[in-house]
């Protein structure tokens, strides 16, 4: 296989899409048959908080953020039924996979979609007021029903935030990976190389992680500055598990 068929992009249909149906729709518009690329990994996730921060990391701050959080965690979609709150990962491999899937896609805010590329998956979605404390509108929040990778770094960094290495297979991997010999725990947002009462193993002697990822947990446990944050290492190691952290 050649390099350029191995780049890949994130792809997150998100709960208002599920809240609307939208699931075979989309799969339909991003399938092989349209864009020339393939699976290489998926997933179904109910996305904690840790995992909902540091994908929005880059808003912090924002009026929109908070509104984000609930939105990505599926709580504004299923505000009474917490059993479907849920977002569908995808990793998209092949030839300018990210372009391809950004031209599917269409523009961030949906209104934009429909005036720009009528057709596109976005031009399905609202634009909804956000409001404050008082009730007084502030701005607007786009559920746009789909997140894309923007770009190469983008995508490396959300594909490693959201799969481990082992959700995808060996052949479509293309960021190096390492066999790890320790254990790391985890708990209110520090690493610890030994166990603490009341922390989370996020990973054991054999297990294989992103060597990003290992780097960054070397360090953190000395109390040194790693490439990036505690949460971002340990938040798809929390995926799913039932004694997940808030």
């Amino acid at each position: 296989m050649q390099r350029e068929d191995l780049e890949k992009t994130l792809v997150l249909i998100k709960p208002d899409a599920l809240n609307n149906s939208l699931t075979g729709y989309i799969l339909s518009q991003l399938s092989e048959f349209h864009t020339g690329l393939h699976f290489a990994a998926t997933k179904i996730v109910f996305v904690n908080r840790i995992l909902a921060e540091e994908h929005y990391a880059e808003h912090v701050g924002k009026f929109f953020y908070p509104s984000l959080l609930e939105y990505i965690t599926g709580c504004l979609h299923y505000p009474n039924e917490p059993w479907k709150r849920r977002v569908i990962a995808i990793i998209y491999q092949g030839a300018d996979a990210i372009k391809k899937i950004r031209g599917i896609v269409g523009p961030t805010n949906p209104h934009d979609a429909r005036d720009q590329k009528p057709g596109s998956i976005r031009s399905l979605g609202s634009v909804i007021p956000v409001l404050d404390a008082s009730g007084k509108v502030i701005g607007d929040r786009s559920d746009n029903l789909i997140h894309a990778s923007a770009n190469p770094e983008d995508a490396e960094r959300e594909i490693k935030l959201w799969f481990m290495p082992t959700d995808i297979p060996p052949l479509m991997r293309n960021y190096p990976v390492e066999t790890i010999n320790e254990y790391y725990y985890f708990k209110n947002n520090t690493i610890y190389a030994e166990y603490e009462p009341g922390s989370i193993c996020v990973c054991a002697p054999g297990d294989l992680l992103w060597k990003s990822d290992l780097e960054a947990m070397r360090l953190l446990v000395q109390g040194l500055q790693a490439h990036c944050s505690v949460n971002a290492v340990v938040a798809k190691y929390l995926i799913n598990k039932e004694d997940n952290v808030k």
